[in-house]
């Protein structure tokens, strides 16, 4: 049951980060780290944390006008 909880977390961190960078590109956005964070994956019960990683300031800037 464990086992099927973890790949469940997994896909469903899978598809939340395919739907962001969707979004993204089509606001003119690229984060190029954007990922699954390896270290949450090793964890015995994986609960995946999303890395939206670095990024430049120019992007940073366009992140905070997509709010507005």
């Amino acid at each position: 049951m464990e086992a099927r909880h973890s790949a469940l977390c997994v896909e469903e961190a899978e598809d939340a980060v395919k739907e962001l960078r969707a979004e993204l590109v089509k606001a003119g956005i690229t984060l190029p780290s954007l990922g699954l964070g390896p270290v949450s994956l090793v964890r015995e019960a994986p609960c995946p944390l999303v890395e939206l990683g670095r990024c430049s300031v120019r992007t940073v800037r366009r992140l905070a006008a997509v709010p507005r």
